[in-house]
């Protein structure tokens, strides 16, 4: 057996929300790199971006990296992963630690199993339920991410409070929940993607007897569920991504963000950074699923030798 054991007594839905909020914390502390490079990415080439010679270019993910080490120093791999551990404290604690509360909430009374449509209504559920509540903090991380791309002296953000606060009172509280639709629709994808194919194929290894429920059980299932979160997740990401940073007026709604991309990019545009994308994801459910199922089981197990 590789890991602990399922416990006799399964976790509480509180067990769940708590440990999915510190899956995900685990999770983005070591691929939050990834997540930057990402987004240098996707907004590369923006129209409101000034080109000059002395523009940085951003070729691949290494290359991504290595330049922002090179002329921004290591430091900003991390930049904005305080707004992205906020986020995920109050995002994935909601997504994924609600997730099988709802399911069964979908789930028709006296079935056998929990059918696909359960499953998608809940995770449509619960990624648009936490996308409308932790919006303001995607907004701060995207922003962050691309603040340090910038000269100092064009830089609109010193720090993570500031961001929200310069935020606010330049564009309003609606600023702070800007790009929630294309949001909503990508986090229902993603949630679609990541919760409901890990759910499936750690659900299809264990009842055709091929893994049993440990370590790699879920590193196959977690691997999976990222790939295909990826395909399915990056045109509506990028899109998100560059409507999240665009300033006050740049673009009048998602959709002119949407038409101005595919004009200027072609379809390709919306698959930008998908290397990145898919590294980040991956390597992300990778981690989380693993963290989360033995968070679970230590607080399962916590709570049983107290009682």
């Amino acid at each position: 057996m590789v890991g602990l054991k399922p416990p006799e007594v399964p976790p509480t839905a509180a067990m769940k929300f708590f440990s999915a909020g510190a899956a995900a914390c685990i999770a983005d502390l070591c691929t939050f790199p990834l997540d930057t490079a990402k987004v240098r990415l996707q907004i590369q080439g923006e129209v409101r971006i000034p080109r000059s010679t002395s523009t940085v270019e951003y070729r691949g993910v290494l290359g991504t990296l290595s330049t922002m080490v090179r002329t921004e120093g290591p430091r900003s791999l991390y930049s904005g992963l305080v707004a992205g551990l906020q986020r995920q404290m109050s995002f994935a604690s909601i997504r994924i630690g609600l997730y099988d509360s709802v399911k069964q909430l979908y789930t028709p009374k006296g079935a056998e199993s929990t059918g696909l449509t359960a499953r998608v209504l809940a995770g449509c559920t619960t990624g648009a339920v936490a996308v409308t509540c932790a919006q303001p903090t995607d907004v701060v991380k995207v922003r962050f991410q691309a603040n340090v791309a910038l000269p100092d002296g064009a830089r609109r953000y010193s720090g993570t409070v500031d961001a929200y606060r310069t935020i606010a009172r330049e564009e309003g509280v609606r600023g702070l929940w800007r790009g929630t639709l294309p949001n909503i629709a990508r986090n229902a994808i993603v949630n679609c993607g990541e919760l409901v194919t890990y759910d499936l194929i750690k659900d299809a290894l264990l009842r055709a007897q091929l893994m049993t429920d440990n370590l790699p059980c879920h590193f196959v299932a977690a691997f999976g569920a990222g790939f295909c979160a990826t395909v399915v997740a990056s045109p509506v990401d990028v899109v998100k991504t560059r409507y999240m940073n665009a300033g006050p007026g740049q673009y009048r709604n998602v959709l002119s963000c949407f038409l101005g991309l595919l004009m200027q990019d072609g379809l390709a545009g919306f698959y930008k950074g998908f290397v990145p994308s898919f590294l980040r994801l991956g390597s992300w459910n990778v981690v989380m699923f693993i963290s989360y199922e033995q968070l679970q089981r230590i607080a399962a197990l916590a709570r049983a030798a107290q009682s």
